[in-house]
């Protein structure tokens, strides 16, 4: 396997990785440290670099290679693991010649390893983490939230979104990371849609059993989830606020939507009876009558 091959592969699966355990790379609405920035000269990494670095879970925004972080008299913090890199390397070719006879130039992928600023002791630095003082709960999403008859357990532990069916427990960003308040009813709501399908609950195939990334019962799963927080944003008066959001995110699964006419119909009753789960609610033509389950 060549070198230039090796790289992309290991940026693919950095990123498969992520999406198998639901978490969405370019569906982000809650700083995970801003943009990501080499710490000695302050510019921004471009492209899926930006990418690979926003998926992981420090708030603070600089990363250093090794030896950046000697030369600058520090030392990386004991078990960190290093972060890939990637860019263009031209050399040489040493058979392909371009039309003035001289050794064509060719792209070579590689990459290097970085550390986040957080990983690092014996530096100093001026944060850039900036809490959203102006967070407020929203009086409606917290009675559907508390609502939720045993529902799962929600922490706030890392800085990523996901629904983990074994501990039956939701994982959030910090509420003061997301720009607005709004997106972290969104998200904490597409969340707990997901433990619907706990096999407590509504027994969910896609919760149930565990899909690989882009299998058919894996992108339903998600559609439900993404379709079942639109519905109750719409509910809770904060949907004109998360529907550009919601519907990009949609959009990723067009390739399955257009290959089955079924498949949004079906995923969106599930989004409904996940929903009335939720809500405890039972239908009756369009009223929604709310129950006093507990």
């Amino acid at each position: 396997m060549s070198t230039k091959t090796t790289v992309y592969q290991i940026v693919t699966n950095r990123i498969i990785k992520e999406l198998e355990k639901g978490v969405i790379p370019w569906r982000k609405p809650w700083s995970g440290g801003g943009m990501p920035m080499s710490f000695v000269t302050k510019k921004p990494y471009r492209g899926v670099n930006c990418l690979l670095l926003r998926l992981t879970d420090f708030t603070e925004p600089y990363f250093l290679t090794f030896n950046q972080v000697q030369k600058l008299g520090g030392s990386v913090k004991p078990e960190s693991k290093s972060h890939i890199v990637v860019y263009w390397n031209w050399i040489e070719s040493k058979t392909q010649l371009n039309k003035k006879g001289e050794p064509e130039k060719m792209p070579i992928l590689r990459y290097y390893r970085v550390f986040n600023i957080q990983q690092v002791s014996g530096i100093e630095y001026q944060s850039t983490v900036k809490d959203n003082s102006e967070f407020k709960k929203d009086e409606n999403c917290e009675v559907i939230i508390n609502n939720y008859a045993n529902g799962p357990k929600v922490r706030h532990e890392e800085q990523r979104a996901y629904y983990r069916p074994v501990a039956d427990c939701v994982n959030m960003p910090k509420k003061e990371t997301f720009s607005t308040s709004e997106e972290y009813y969104a998200t904490l709501f597409h969340e707990e849609v997901h433990s619907t399908g706990h096999q407590t609950r509504l027994k969910r195939e896609g919760i149930v059993n565990v899909s690989s990334f882009g299998s058919d019962v894996y992108s339903k799963e998600e559609l439900i989830a993404e379709t079942g927080a639109a519905f109750l944003c719409a509910r809770t008066g904060i949907a004109n606020l998360t529907f550009k959001n919601s519907v990009a995110y949609i959009q990723g699964w067009l390739a399955v939507l257009k290959k089955d006419s079924k498949f949004l119909i079906n995923a969106t009753a599930k989004a409904q009876k996940a929903v009335d789960f939720i809500l405890g609610a039972k239908w009756e033509g369009e009223e929604v009558i709310l129950s006093n389950r507990k």
